[in-house]
């Protein structure tokens, strides 16, 4: 068997410490059991002892993001109706977080694009709020609390993206920083600015008001009643462990409980340890889009951090499935479906499934159609992403790779097989070469959703880039898999 992850060197978990010491960040979050009751809405009488809060992430994060149907574009009215599209078809799968992407400040925005110099909506501190012209509900110094509350009276969670940093157009203004004697040009670092956005300068959190910048915006997202921040331009193209760990303490400091989930890609593996310490998700490669390239890299991407996967209830994410209706903004409006074949897509699912990858739906969820939405909703498969333990690549080939993990409570192993190849491939293999007891086992297909019996190997016949996701356990007998002659 070749090995699991081929011949790709492999960085030690946490060998290079960027910042800070393993016993900092990988700190366990606690509060008192007075001001968890403050959030709770009780009454407690004063008390001394901490208790352990609950992860912000117990399982991958499941939702949408508008970045893939809308770019920078996306407007209230749409964020509502993948809200309601969420609620109506998705929620009781478990999908909760309904994510505004990028330049949600930028009255202007065109397509997946910048424009640099355009005017941002933004506060006497700094701090850009939402364009009103995009989303009027947030007149009047309201910000994203209105569309919030509409998200939530849904029973979902709503999330905003936002960039590393402080706007160059607070430094310009030389904004003052809320609650201190600072102002933007102070914690500026304009050596240190977004390479493909030009938006934002950073912020040198070692400079005396570095630190209340993040807090401030902190306690503006927690008004607004967000849950959920996707913070940009940290994780690669140039990695910025001090900026990640501000953000992340302001985000603690800020009296709401926000998952943080940080990109772009690939996050460098030997810092893994102080992304479970520090955030809550975190991208594995650039961004993901619609081409089977882009797949098959995904597939070296998650074979090298599955042994990271829910340390500490963190994920590593392989990024937005780009599945539905994609790109309304550079197609008139209309969109276009996506360019994976329904095998590719699949493959995709299952990837993502096994993998335990953040499932964040990229496509416009008011127009998914019935193929799509079940592929989206298939409760074994998700069951998979949600509670399969231990994932990790078994079994790489030219062509071929075969994934297993555990199921809950259980012995049986839950079993991804992968035709990479652009053309059809027989599989057939002893059940010893993917690690599991000889003789026979009892196999289930998880997609199809029905029992194949019992079979003595792994044998299926895959189309070009197809899958198949199996249950497997103890069993007698032989049957031959995917009906195969």
């Amino acid at each position: 068997m070749a090995a699991a992850c081929g011949d790709r060197p492999r960085a030690v978990w946490g060998a290079t410490m960027r910042i800070g010491s393993i016993s900092t960040m990988l700190r366990p979050r606690a509060c008192t059991v007075a001001s968890l009751a403050v959030l709770l809405g009780v009454a407690t009488a004063p008390v001394a002892a901490t208790v352990q809060e609950a992860p912000l992430a117990p399982t991958p994060p499941m939702g949408w993001n508008s970045w893939d149907a809308y770019g920078t574009t996306v407007r209230e009215e749409q964020v509502k109706a993948n809200a309601d599209a969420m609620a109506r078809d998705l929620a009781r799968y478990g999908y909760r977080y309904v994510v505004v992407d990028i330049q949600w400040y930028q009255p202007t925005a065109q397509g997946h694009g910048y424009m640099p110099g355009a005017a941002l909506a933004m506060d006497a501190y700094g701090r850009l709020v939402p364009a009103v012209n995009k989303f009027p509900s947030s007149a009047n110094g309201a910000g994203f609390k209105p569309l919030a509350d509409y998200v939530h009276a849904l029973g979902l969670l709503f999330g905003i993206h936002i960039m590393r940093g402080i706007p160059r157009q607070a430094v310009r203004a030389n904004t003052p920083i809320l609650g201190t004697p600072y102002h933007a040009a102070d914690v500026a670092d304009t050596t240190n600015g977004c390479a493909w956005n030009p938006d934002m300068w950073g912020v040198d959190v070692r400079k005396p008001g570095g630190q209340a910048y993040y807090d401030a915006i902190a306690r503006l997202y927690a008004s607004w009643g967000v849950d959920f921040v996707k913070a940009d331009d940290m994780g690669s193209h140039r990695f910025q462990p001090l900026e990640i760990r501000a953000l992340r303490r302001a985000l603690d400091r800020s009296g709401r409980r926000i998952v943080l989930s940080i990109s772009p890609g690939p996050a460098p593996l030997d810092s893994a340890a102080f992304f479970a310490g520090n955030a809550e998700l975190w991208r594995i490669s650039d961004d993901f889009w619609d081409e089977w390239r882009l797949v098959r890299a995904q597939f070296d991407y998650a074979c090298d951090w599955a042994r990271f996967v829910g340390v500490r209830h963190t994920w590593p994410d392989a990024d937005m499935l780009p599945l539905g209706r994609l790109r309304l903004v550079d197609s008139a409006g209309h969109g276009a479906p996506t360019r994976l074949t329904a095998d590719e897509q699949r493959s995709v699912m299952t990837l993502w499934s096994i993998f335990r990858s953040p499932l964040i739906v990229g496509g416009d969820l008011p127009t998914l159609d019935v193929p799509t939405l079940a592929l989206l909703t298939n409760p074994e498969v998700l069951a998979v992403n949600q509670r399969g333990r231990a994932p990790r690549q078994v079994l790489e080939r030219p062509g071929l790779r075969v994934w297993r993990s555990t199921a809950p409570g259980s012995a049986d192993q839950y079993v991804a097989v992968f035709n990479l190849d652009s053309v059809p491939r027989r599989v057939d293999l002893a059940w010893s070469e993917i690690g599991l007891g000889a003789g026979s086992h009892q196999v289930r297909d998880l997609w199809a959703r029905r029992p194949l019996g019992t079979a003595d190997r792994l044998r299926v016949d895959l189309a070009a880039h197809a899958s198949v996701l199996y249950r497997v356990g103890a069993g007698r007998g032989s049957f031959r898999l995917g009906g195969a002659p």
